[in-house]
């Protein structure tokens, strides 16, 4: 696994976010041959898996897919909307997502800024704390796999 070489406060968001593209580099080089995580199903640990992925696999290029986000930001807000909806978003759709995201931005609107950011800063720190437990357990399962084919 890659060293951090930079000391951030251990809460830190950058601590957090350079730990889980550590961890998701280390996986994508540990992970050789990927379709052998398909039909490996996460351990949950007595809960449902929450993202919707049926298999490691769906885990593995989900980890992937983020770490590119982290690294070279996010698409611009046209074209994310278009690829969540695949391109294919009519009318309807469209102004039913924009009177929701007013009805939010006026809800928002009443919180100050500060509660706002802790908000988001909170959750994004949970995310990134739970994604990188995810990447080591994909990383976990590939070795332990690996190990009984050998």
């Amino acid at each position: 696994m890659q060293v951090l070489t930079k000391r951030y406060p251990k809460n830190c968001l950058l601590t957090v976010m350079d730990r889980y593209l550590a961890v998701v580099r280390n996986m994508e080089q540990v992970v050789m041959i990927p379709s052998l995580l398909r039909d490996m199903q996460p351990s949950t640990h007595g809960y449902q898996a929450q993202t919707g992925a049926s298999d490691l696999y769906s885990y593995f290029t989900m980890l992937k897919a983020i770490r590119m986000d982290v690294e070279h930001g996010l698409l611009p807000r046209q074209e994310w909307q278009a690829k969540l909806a695949g391109g294919k978003a009519d009318g309807a759709e469209t102004e039913a997502g924009e009177m929701e995201e007013a009805e939010e931005e006026r809800v928002l609107g009443h919180l100050d800024l500060e509660a706002q950011f802790h908000l988001h800063f909170a959750s994004l720190h949970h995310i990134l704390t739970h994604l990188t437990l995810k990447a080591e357990e994909v990383t976990r399962r590939y070795q332990e796999k690996m190990g009984q084919a050998m």
